[in-house]
């Protein structure tokens, strides 16, 4: 082991979907989003294309799943 420890993380999952965020989905938008968590410390780990279900109905919509991870003090 080389004397090292292995480093802890944990982890932030965000659902986006248009309604979410207040109309469509724009990289403006989504920037906004990710600067804010890296403020809090997270870092971006993915960004997955996802159905998002939605809060009325049983059909989803499409969205987004971001991913963000930041090491365990």
């Amino acid at each position: 082991m080389l004397g090292c420890m292995a480093r802890r993380f944990e982890y932030k999952v965000i659902q986006l979907r248009e309604g979410l965020i207040g109309g469509k989905l724009s990289g403006d938008k989504l920037e906004k989003i990710l600067n804010g968590e890296a403020g809090d410390g997270w870092q971006l780990k993915t960004i997955t294309s996802a159905d998002v279900k939605g809060r009325l109905g049983p059909g989803g919509v499409e969205g987004l799943l971001v991913t963000f991870e930041r090491p365990v003090a």
